[in-house]
C-alpha cells in the first residue's frame, strides 16, 4: 500500500461484474517454482510478498464469484532464438532457457517444464473458462492478443497481478492504460528480481503507484471483488 500521505492522487478502482476482469502474467514454473530458471533472483521477493499464494487467491475468488480471468503468457520457441538483436534480459532468458517450448504446436516435454503453469493453478487455468491468450514475446501484450480478447468479452477495467512486477506485469500495466483500460494492480501478487545492484520490485512499486488507477494487497482485492458480486 501506499503512503497516505505521499502527495499523490487516489483515483480509485470500482469493481464491476460487468466490466472487470483479472489478468495475470506469466503464472509459470520458471518464475514462481524453486525449480524454476529465475529462482535465485526472484524468490526472495515471492517468499516475501507471499506471491504464490496470492495469485492463487486472485484465481480462487475468481472462480467463486464468476469473475472473468485472462493469462497472458510467455513463451520462447526455437525460431525466437534467431532474433538478430534483444535486450539485456531477453538476452538472459534466451540463454538460460526460460519460457523454452518446441514450437507453437508442438507440446512435448511442456508437462512440469518450465514454461508450465504452476500445479496449484492448472484447475483454475484450464478450467474451461479462463482466456489463455497467444503469448507476448519480451514484456508487455503489444506482441499478443490480449488487448483484443478483453475487448470481445466487453472487459475495460483489469486487476493485474503476476510475474514478473517491473518487466512484463509493469509493462502490461502500461500498454493496457495506453489501450484505454483502466488498470489496478495488486501488489503482493506480483515480485521481481533483486540482486546485489538492482531491486526491480521496489522499482515498480514506485511505477505502480504513479501510472496505475489504484494499487491495494490481495486481501483487500478478493474483499472488494467479493462484495462486488454480492450486489
Amino acid at each position: 500500500m501506499p503512503p497516505v500521505n505521499d502527495g499523490l492522487p487516489m483515483p480509485g478502482f470500482v469493481v464491476t461484474t460487468d466490466g472487470t476482469a483479472i489478468v495475470v502474467t506469466d503464472p509459470q514454473n520458471d518464475f514462481l517454482s524453486p525449480d524454476g530458471v529465475t529462482w535465485g533472483v526472484v524468490g526472495q521477493s515471492i517468499t516475501e510478498n507471499g506471491t504464490v499464494e496470492n495469485i492463487g487467491d486472485l484465481f480462487a475468488v475468481a472462480e467463486q464469484t464468476g469473475m472473468p480471468v485472462f493469462v497472458s503468457p510467455h513463451y520462447y520457441y526455437e525460431h525466437d532464438h534467431e532474433w538478430l538483436f534483444e535486450g539485456t534480459l531477453e538476452t538472459l532468458m534466451h540463454s538460460i532457457g526460460m519460457f523454452d517450448r518446441p514450437s507453437a504446436l508442438n507440446l512435448e516435454g511442456f508437462e512440469g517444464s518450465g514454461a508450465d503453469w504452476l500445479d496449484q493453478y492448472k484447475p483454475y487455468i484450464e478450467n474451461g473458462e479462463t482466456v489463455v491468450t497467444s503469448p507476448h514475446k519480451v514484456y508487455g501484450p503489444d506482441s499478443n492478443d490480449l488487448a483484443l480478447q478483453l475487448r470481445k468479452a466487453g472487459i475495460n477495467k483489469v486487476i493485474l497481478a503476476g510475474m514478473s512486477s517491473n518487466l512484463c506485469t509493469e509493462s502490461h500495466m502500461r500498454s493496457l492504460i495506453e489501450s484505454g483500460f483502466e488498470v489496478m494492480v495488486v501488489t503482493d501478487a506480483t515480485a521481481g528480481a533483486i540482486t546485489e545492484h538492482y531491486n526491480g520490485y521496489d522499482a515498480s512499486l514506485t511505477n505502480f503507484r504513479m501510472i496505475a488507477s489504484a494499487v491495494d494487497n490481495t486481501a483487500n482485492t478478493v474483499k472488494a471483488i467479493r462484495s462486488a458480486y454480492k450486489k
